[in-house]
This record gives C-alpha cells, sequence and structure tokens, in this order.
C-alpha cells in the first residue's frame, strides 16, 4: 500500500538550518509529483512546496521562498526539503503526499498521507 514516512524535524533557534526527508513505498515513485505541506496548531494546513515526477517542475509558497529547497531521488523513493534560515513561524508538522499540479499550485492527489514529522522553531 501506499506509504509515506517524514522524519528530520526537531527543536532549532530562529536563523538554523535542518533537512527533511520523505520516503515513499506502495507505488511507482518515479510517476508521481510530490509535495510537502505543514500544519500549525489550530491552522490549516498550508502547502509548502512541491516537485513534478522528474524533478524539473517545483514551486515554492511565498513564504519559503528563497529559504526551503525541495528535491528528489527517484533511485531512493524519496523527497527532501532543505529548509535554511528557519522564523518560529514556520513551526508546524510537516507532510509529505502525492499532488496535481495546476496553476503554479498543487493539491493533494489522494489520502495517503505519513505521520509527518514535527519542526519547533524556537530560542
Amino acid at each position: 500500500q501506499v506509504q509515506f514516512v517524514e522524519s528530520g524535524g526537531g527543536l532549532v533557534q530562529p536563523g538554523g538550518s535542518l533537512r527533511l526527508s520523505c520516503a515513499a513505498s506502495g507505488f511507482t515513485f518515479d510517476s508521481y509529483n510530490i509535495g510537502w505541506f505543514r500544519q500549525a496548531p489550530g491552522k490549516e494546513r498550508e502547502g509548502v512546496s512541491c516537485i513534478s515526477s522528474s524533478g524539473s517542475i517545483i514551486y515554492y509558497a511565498d513564504s519559503v521562498k528563497g529559504r526551503f529547497t525541495i528535491s528528489r531521488d527517484n533511485a531512493k523513493n524519496t523527497v527532501y526539503l532543505q529548509m535554511n534560515s528557519l522564523k518560529p513561524e514556520d513551526t508546524a508538522a510537516y507532510y509529505c503526499a502525492r499532488v496535481k499540479i495546476y496553476n503554479r499550485r498543487w493539491y493533494p492527489n489522494d489520502d495517503y498521507w505519513g505521520q509527518g514529522t514535527q519542526v519547533t522553531v524556537s530560542s
């Protein structure tokens, strides 16, 4: 079955960096676009970044542009999110999922989600 395992979160000071990983299984990974999403307590889930199946198309939310970098390794069935210059407002649980990309926006393709990885930015 489709599975995602997110990892790499933790507690970091403002201005610090983290690298999140999203390991996928149960489907033909290199045929799917993948997106990162985040959800903070009391807030709606928001899209952070997405990458097309080949890696040739990448989009970011305005709030993370210039600070986050998404990449994928299709040989390892893994998508990464390098997060630099972290801010307290980046604090959230981060999730990855298969996505549709349309008009420079991305939407969950289905309802398969991992358990998420918690990122906390605090001094």
